[in-house]
């Protein structure tokens, strides 16, 4: 962000805070307007994942990271959301240094977005780069659009889950995913 870009979105904010009726002389909200554009450049700036692999030595079964936590901003309402995701795959020629699959759910979480977006550019992206026999995603989250406004139900998890190749056609591996995480997220 330029720093004309930076001042215009800061004062903008100002705005918005005066308009909800705050002061934003007081000591506590004078730089709050600075604090929340640098919040958000810093949260949004996620670098785009560089895919190194390598060829499996003999791996053919599944690959399972879950428990990946991550933050979003719902685009609805820019309310926070979180939870874990848990990122399976099962080798095709190449399998991805583990680092890879946290960092593909940071990429597009941080940002604005909804949860079944999310889950569904990630499975993309590695079935993409990776070209596995299969890509398996579930994300479990809290929504604060939820707890905190609207119906207000406070602790409720929304679950979502983008199944592909081997996993959307093979009952048992499908049955092997789920039955791994079942477990593993909360």
């Amino acid at each position: 962000m330029t720093d004309e870009n930076r001042k215009i979105a800061e004062a903008s904010f100002k705005t918005i805070l005066q308009i909800l009726g705050e002061d934003t002389d007081r000591e506590g909200l004078q730089e709050t307007p600075k604090r929340y554009v640098k919040f958000m450049e810093q949260f949004m700036s996620v670098p785009e994942p560089a895919y190194t692999c390598f060829e499996p030595e003999d791996t053919d079964q599944m690959i399972i990271q879950r428990n990946i936590p991550f933050f979003s901003l719902c685009e609805h309402h820019t309310a926070p959301f979180f939870g874990f995701a848990a990122v399976a795959y099962i080798p095709n020629k190449k399998i991805v240094g583990l680092s890879k699959l946290a960092r593909t759910v940071d990429f597009y979480s941080r940002r604005f977005q909804n949860q079944e977006r999310i889950t569904n550019q990630v499975a993309e992206r590695i079935m993409n780069e990776l070209d596995p026999k299969g890509v398996a995603v579930h994300i479990t989250a809290q929504h604060f659009c939820m707890a905190m406004r609207g119906v207000e139900k406070h602790n409720t998890w929304t679950d979502t889950t983008k199944l592909k190749g081997v996993f959307l056609e093979d009952a048992n591996a499908k049955a092997e995913f789920l039955s791994a995480i079942q477990n593993g997220i909360r």
